[in-house]
């Protein structure tokens, strides 16, 4: 599902920061790319090439990525600290994480930076999911009035707070579907940490017979 894989040149036009580690990059759209809501690009530097999922919509003009600041990554301090406008190589879009309709609720589960693909799904115009967004405090709830209109369920799962309410479920992704989900059948898309997916996909095979998982992984 790769649909452009040609090296070109974009301009970045605005960076806002949304917590203190996490930022968006608003990018001058080309005019020949196109893309399914859940691909990524590839963002070329001097210091290295990095993947991003865009998180805007597919007929959106311009371009949005969601990026943490990594204290080692290369690409995304560059990227948190570049001039503005910068100009800059991209390959892509890239990618299989792509949203597939079927009889079967959606779950989307996601950690820290990795709502950016669902983000872009919404902005598409899914909707009627259930989303689960793992981070550690409520600062991070990042696109947080994106979702809440177009979920079924929204459910911010906090793991640095010491009790729950209605806005939040105290603890990890992966404790939410065991104590909360009902049994059944579902289609699972997980975007986030190495460990996020790799505990979910153990749990969704103990509990969650017949569901299909689709992965995206995030370093």
């Amino acid at each position: 599902m790769d649909t452009h894989t040609t090296s070109q040149k974009i301009e970045i036009t605005a960076r806002q920061w949304l917590s203190d580690l996490t930022f968006e990059l608003v990018i001058q759209r080309p005019q020949n790319l196109k893309f399914y809501p859940g691909q990524r690009i590839r963002i070329m530097h001097a210091a290295g090439e990095r993947d991003y999922s865009l998180a805007s919509g597919v007929d959106d003009k311009e371009l949005v990525l969601c990026i943490r600041l990594v204290e080692q990554g290369k690409v995304s301090k560059f990227l948190s600290t570049c001039d503005l406008p910068a100009e800059i190589p991209i390959k892509g879009p890239y990618g299989y994480f792509t949203f597939r309709p079927s009889s079967r609720q959606a779950i989307f589960v996601a950690t820290g930076t990795g709502i950016a693909p669902f983000c872009s799904m919404v902005r598409s115009g899914i909707d009627g999911f259930i989303l689960l967004h793992g981070v550690h405090q409520s600062a991070d709830l990042y696109y947080r009035d994106l979702f809440q209109p177009a979920a079924k369920t929204y459910m911010a799962c906090l793991s640095n707070v010491d009790q729950e309410s209605e806005a939040f479920f105290h603890g990890r992704v992966t404790e939410y579907l065991q104590k909360r989900l009902p049994l059944g059948s579902y289609d699972f898309y997980l975007c986030g940490n190495r460990g996020m997916i790799r505990d979910v996909t153990r749990l969704v095979d103990r509990r969650f017979s017949n569901s299909l998982v689709y992965t995206e992984m995030f370093y």
